[in-house]
């Protein structure tokens, strides 16, 4: 019969899984190889090696192995879903599901940009009354309240045109901003251009508000507030779309907000006293949904019986539409979303990661997929409710949930709900899970499910980094360290890759110590590495060769061209010595309780005319980038002088051959680093890099070289 058909097929992915394995043996021996010998040759050559340098560039070798060894258990086993969604219940027998959408600023994440995806969400291809949209607007802002009056009005036009005529794109600003579907249907043509004349309304008048309004500007202290975003009850309404609920949750300096992760927390207690629906769909409010039937994709693993009991989310990638021809910084994020999460995919599953997940409500609430649910010093969970319910009581409750105090002497965020020990609150939500009992699965759909934005200049790029980087770390140094907590209840494996993320800023130390340390050696003239002519030469060319290849065999079979791996590498070195440094360090000074960890969400407003053209033309845009960038325009400043001097003693001194690998790895710092020289010597546009980061560069390239040449 149909219904005994499997909803979805998994499959290990081959032959990546074995040639995986196999280097990870052939790179494994050779690390290893490679340690041996630094251990070993210290005695012979302490005579004429000081040993500081020694010692750093060994640690630092170490931590690289460490690190790598973390980093290969997302690649033991890696594996593709299949779903078969028309082997679905039928439409009145699935599950209802509740979609969340965040926002917190006008400013930083323009409201026409959040009205878009909130409208795509409603217009997803699922029964209509099993879904409830929500819009949680932390900046609590009048023109956000605005426009999403505006958006339900535009929606009752737009959803039963979508799936009247089953369109595709349902995002209208990506439909509208493609050429239209050609269609014969004279009736359909008609009724394509009163929505783009509608469309354009909606959007003058969204964009606007925000113009015109004063209420941009985030209140720091206000009442929660709930609207049901309706005209007419559910009984008398002629068009037959989603529900849309706007909250804005209490906020008071007196009491910590929490950030995203109680955001979310907030909106779902809210969504539990109104339709409480089984399952949850989070989406960031640039992140709109591009392929309709994804719901339906995700309930081919929920409501699959082998699996759907102890099945906490359904994680798709993030993808996303704006990224430059080359990824000039790397935003498409390729390996993570199409290589590691496929791989995690195989031991447990993925990371829960931000955004684009559909999440089982009561996953947040029980201890384990065996257990009740968690109720203890809880005021929180409401009945579920049959339908709709809308009332002026059940309202005044729903504001109660949403105010700052309703979580104290409660185990929300501990225990219950989002997480809030870390800013990377999906990371550390989903590892919870994990240590609970719970699965998760990875879908990678041929289209991608949801689209988004990535940052499109240095500065925003590498503060992004810098969140994720502190936020990952800080749990890493915790508790909760996955190498550590729950030992016996999460597989070893998967430990390893939840470890490979936590302790991802760590690549920050080594990439310093080997931009650094060899440098100021090369300038003595003193060799930290074999001769060429020595056969332990091999095994540090290898390790390194071994290395860069496989990213780059892994990036061709993704698809990708040579320059956009080559931006890939470039990116992942600067950012190492900058954000993932930084974040580092943020969480040391917070653990030393020197400062707290900053946090504002990532802008997403549209750049300027020229910041874009430069973006396009695979140019990057250093403007606004001063203190975050300082680590890597002095490291170049290190590199250049070290090359030229070291290359020039080494003519002299006939000593090539002792001093190659030096010079080599000062080399490869300024080839991967040349947009960074290009920015400080040739460019002259507003892109450039400003002249007080390279005076502060220089300032402490001379401590530096002072104190290293000693």
């Amino acid at each position: 019969m149909k219904n005994n058909l499997p909803l979805h097929h998994c499959q290990v992915q081959q032959p990546r899984t074995t040639i995986n394995r196999l280097h990870t043996l052939l790179h494994t021996t050779t690390l290893l190889s490679l340690l041996y010998y630094r251990a070993s040759s210290l005695y012979v050559s302490l005579p004429n090696t000081p040993v500081f340098p020694w010692i750093l560039v060994s640690a630092s070798e170490l931590l690289l192995s460490f690190l790598w060894t973390l980093g290969q258990a997302c690649r033991w086993r890696p594996v593709t879903r299949t779903v078969f969604p028309e082997r679905l219940p039928k439409d009145d027998q699935l599950p209802s599901i509740d979609v969340f959408i965040l926002t917190a600023d006008p400013k930083k994440e323009p409201p026409i940009g959040v009205m878009n995806t909130l409208i795509s969400a409603m217009s997803l291809d699922y029964p209509t009354e099993k879904l409830t949209v929500y819009l949680s607007d932390d900046g609590g802002t009048p023109v956000t309240l605005k426009a999403t009056r505006e958006a339900f009005k535009f929606a009752k036009s737009w959803v039963p045109f979508c799936k009247e005529y089953g369109i595709e794109t349902r995002c209208p600003d990506a439909y509208f901003s493609d050429e239209f579907v050609k269609n014969d249907d004279k009736e359909f043509t008609e009724k394509q251009q009163i929505l783009k004349l509608k469309y354009q309304e909606f959007k003058e008048r969204v964009e606007g508000a925000g113009e015109n309004d004063d209420g941009t500007c985030i209140p720091q202290n206000r009442p929660p507030y709930i609207e049901v975003i309706s005209d007419l009850t559910r009984e008398n309404e002629d068009v037959n779309i989603p529900d849309l609920v706007y909250v804005s949750r209490e906020k008071r300096l007196s009491h910590p907000h929490h950030f995203k992760a109680g955001a979310l927390n907030a909106i779902l207690r809210v969504s539990g006293a109104l339709s409480n629906a089984p399952f949850i769909l989070v989406l960031d409010c640039d992140m709109y949904c591009n392929d309709p039937s994804s719901a339906r994709q995700a309930m081919c693993f929920h409501l699959d019986p082998d699996i759907s009991p102890s099945l906490a989310f359904v994680q798709f990638p993030q993808t996303f539409h704006n990224v430059s021809k080359n990824d000039l910084y790397g935003g498409k994020l390729k390996i993570t979303f199409n290589l590691l999460w496929c791989g995690l995919d195989g031991l447990r599953g993925p990371i829960l990661s931000g955004t684009g997940f559909y999440l089982k409500r009561e996953a947040l609430f029980r201890s384990g997929p065996q257990e009740g649910v968690n109720f203890i010093q809880s005021k929180l969970y409401l009945d579920p409710t049959n339908g709709w319910l809308e009332s002026t009581a059940l309202l005044q409750d729903a504001l109660v949930l949403a105010s700052c105090t309703h979580e104290e002497n409660t185990q929300w965020g501990s225990k219950i709900g989002f997480m809030y020990h870390s800013v990377v609150e999906d990371y550390f939500t989903g590892f919870l899970l994990h240590c609970k009992g719970w699965k998760s699965v990875y879908h990678l759909p041929s289209k991608p499910a949801f689209l988004g934005n990535t940052p499109t200049n240095l500065n925003d790029n590498l503060f992004q980094g810098s969140r994720w980087s502190s936020g990952l770390f800080q749990v890493g140094l915790s508790k909760y360290c996955p190498l550590t907590y729950e030992i016996f209840k999460v597989p070893f494996l998967q430990s390893l890759g939840y470890g490979f993320l936590a302790f991802y800023a760590l690549y920050s130390l080594p990439l310093l110590c080997y931009g650094v340390i060899p440098q100021l050696y090369l300038l003595k003239g003193i060799p930290l590495f074999p001769k060429v002519s020595d056969p332990w030469f091999i095994l540090f060319s290898t390790a390194y060769l071994s290395a860069l290849c496989q990213r780059l065999i892994e990036m061709i079979s993704l698809g990708e061209s040579l320059r956009v791996w080559w931006n890939e590498e470039r990116m992942w070195m600067i950012k190492a010595i900058t954000c993932h440094f930084f974040g580092f360090m943020d969480v040391i000074l917070k653990s030393l309780g020197i400062r707290e960890i900053n946090f504002e969400p990532t802008n997403k407003a549209a750049d300027e005319e020229q910041v874009m053209k430069r973006y396009k033309m695979d140019k990057f845009d250093f403007h606004g980038a001063t203190v975050l960038l300082l680590p890597s325009t002095t490291i170049v400043l290190l590199n250049l002088v070290s090359f030229v001097l070291g290359l020039q003693r080494a003519i002299m001194k006939k000593s090539f051959d002792a001093m190659f690998g030096q010079l080599f790895l000062s080399f490869i710092v300024l080839v991967f680093s040349f947009p960074v020289i290009e920015g400080m010597v040739v460019r002259k546009d507003k892109g450039c890099i400003q002249g007080s980061v390279i005076l502060y560069s220089v300032a402490i390239l001379i401590v530096i070289l002072s104190f290293g040449t000693m």
